[in-house]
């Protein structure tokens, strides 16, 4: 383990992980996707649009919530329910562990930006084809998985093989969910994977305006973003903001939340990570600027006590108290174990079609098979998180792993229930 030169009085790893952990996932080899059956690679179809035209050329003031509240309406609330409930609850009742609720669908891993913090990206590597995008949708149909979310890399590099995968993710049932920094979501890109289906889209931004190491910002996205927000009440799907929380951008965090705040859509928070293993690639070890240092800790509990209390002010966010609370006991070294779900209720699909547990493992060797093959050992992967766990802050993760306590789940489901289902009323803390 080395540190990173120029930090003063830092001791940032350059990898998270346990050398010997580490070295052992990065050993073994990848088993390969089968080509096709009879040899001939599968297509996608080419998606109609607009499926609804009158929805399309409809004025958006006729959909906008009255009383600045949003109604979700019965069909979207079971829809929702097909995505993330009723998996879940198959989870439950079927023996084994293997069960996948949500897969990340690595269709690209090239960028058009180059944040220093992120690792997930290699602008030398080949997207995803079609053929292993729809035997993806159809093999994770065959299991309990109804959430797809698309991933990157910016997954909207391709706009029309991005639409093409929400089309077809959409009408075999799936809940579709879009990360994106926001720079190629123009309005035409914005309508039609709107009018294909997708349910979620997570804006990724991390400053107000391009800073040093964070070039996900506001500012040259402002009006996309304005058109985001006004289209998603015509269509049904949602918007949050998703920041990432670096040693240089606190006043920025502040903005970014008090702006979602103002538009009426959710915050998502993390908390700036090193790799946790071995990439070859990622080149921003060395005089990093986003990287959080020893002295940056009371700085950015500061910041987080702030979005403690907008939480608990009713401000929309993903991340309960609890975790908000947590990134402190993160930053200093001191997470516990929190008993990660990945690999058996969430897993990625890697852009030639090969799987991993979750996003860190990505560059591991270690064969966990593939699609239409899986290999998720539950000993190996309890082995692994006893070391990566407390290492990790994944946001996905942390909330299924507080999902699989029944108590939690029935005390929050009853809550909601009271609330007609209309949005997310705290946590199940």
């Amino acid at each position: 383990m080395s540190d990173l030169p120029g930090s003063s009085a830092a001791t940032i790893s350059s990898y998270r992980l346990d050398s010997t952990v580490n070295e052992e996932l990065m050993q073994g080899e990848r088993s390969k996707v089968p080509p096709p059956r009879g040899g001939v690679a599968e297509l996608l179809p080419e998606p109609v649009f607009p499926q609804k035209p009158e929805l399309l050329n409809a004025p958006d003031e006729a959909f906008m919530p009255k009383n600045g509240k949003r109604h979700w309406t019965s069909p979207q609330i079971y829809h929702a329910m097909q995505g993330w409930a009723f998996p879940y609850f198959r989870s439950r009742l079927l023996r084994g562990e293997f069960h996948p609720i949500i897969a990340y669908l690595f269709n690209e891993w090239k960028c058009n930006l180059d944040c220093n913090y992120c690792w997930a990206y290699d602008n030398r590597v080949r997207g995803m084809t079609e053929d292993i995008a729809k035997r993806s949708i159809d093999w994770l149909h065959s299991t309990t998985c109804r959430v797809l979310a698309l991933m990157g890399g910016e997954v909207l590099l391709r706009p029309n093989f991005a639409h093409k995968i929400i089309y077809y993710a959409t009408k075999k049932g799936f809940w579709v969910y879009l990360p994106t920094n926001g720079r190629l979501m123009k309005p035409d890109v914005i309508d039609r994977v709107a009018d294909a289906g997708v349910k979620t889209v997570n804006l990724a931004v991390d400053a107000w305006d391009i800073k040093p190491g964070l070039p996900k910002a506001m500012v040259p996205i402002r009006q996309y973003f304005n058109y985001l927000v006004h289209k998603q009440y015509k269509y049904g799907y949602s918007v949050f903001l998703n920041i990432n929380i670096c040693r240089n951008n606190l006043k920025d965090v502040r903005m970014l939340t008090e702006l979602a705040h103002d538009n009426g859509i959710a915050t998502d928070y993390h908390i700036c990570e090193s790799p946790m293993m071995e990439h070859d690639d990622f080149k921003h070890f060395e005089d990093n600027p986003v990287f959080i240092r020893p002295e940056d800790h009371a700085a950015i509990g500061e910041l987080i006590d702030w979005l403690i209390q907008k939480q608990n002010a009713g401000w929309q966010m993903v991340n309960s108290v609890q975790r908000l609370a947590e990134m402190k006991k993160f930053m200093k070294k001191e997470l516990d174990c929190w008993e990660c779900r990945a690999g058996l209720n969430s897993l990625i699909i890697r852009t030639d079609g090969t799987l991993a547990p979750c996003f860190p493992m990505y560059s591991a060797h270690h064969d966990w098979g593939t699609i239409e093959a899986p290999k998720m050992k539950p000993d190996q992967l309890a082995a692994m998180k006893k070391n990566c766990e407390a290492n990790c802050f994944s946001t996905l993760n942390h909330i299924l792993a507080f999902c699989y306590n029944d108590a939690r789940v029935i005390r929050w489901l009853f809550k909601e229930a009271l609330h007609g289902f209309q949005g997310v009323h705290g946590n199940m803390e």
